[in-house]
């Protein structure tokens, strides 16, 4: 199945933050465009957003390389540095273990996509730039937990 039929797969919607950090990127669609064609090795998803959405938390990951391509709309990419616009075709890289926390928005009028390429890995820990949050990826579950180890819900 070389040509993946985009308008047959699953759209998936919401998030698997805890709250109230879920509320933050309502707005964000994706298609899992990897897993239906029997990719393994890395995931690629089709990631939509409404006006004023965001694709996540600003964050970064220990073991996941990142590459995305924008296929639609002015989008602005958020990081360390400030903010970038970006526009259909500009691409953005984010390699694993770098602590530069990213994120994309739409703060336009319109609609915007982009195609997002990330390694797999057995375990993996992601950063949360804004907030004392991180998350935990072992066995095909997340753990979100406060940046020194204590679950969110520890006093």
């Amino acid at each position: 199945m070389p040509k993946i039929d985009i308008e047959g797969l699953p759209v998936r919607t919401g998030s698997t933050y805890p709250a109230p950090h879920d509320e933050k990127v309502r707005g964000r669609s994706q298609v899992r465009l990897g897993d239906p064609s029997g990719l393994t090795q890395f995931g690629v998803n089709l990631v939509r957003l409404a006006p004023g959405a965001m694709s996540s938390l600003r964050h970064w990951h220990e073991r996941q390389d990142e590459f995305l391509v924008v296929t639609e709309g002015n989008l602005t990419l958020v990081d360390d540095t400030g903010e970038t616009p970006l526009t259909p075709g500009d691409c953005c890289a984010f390699p694993a273990g770098d602590p530069n926390g990213h994120h994309i928005v739409n703060n336009s009028d319109g609609p915007g996509a982009f195609v997002v390429v990330g390694t797999r890995t057995e375990t993996e820990t992601g950063w949360y730039s804004d907030l004392d949050l991180k998350v935990e990826v072992a066995d095909g579950k997340m753990r979100f937990l406060k940046r020194n180890g204590e679950g969110l819900d520890d006093t």
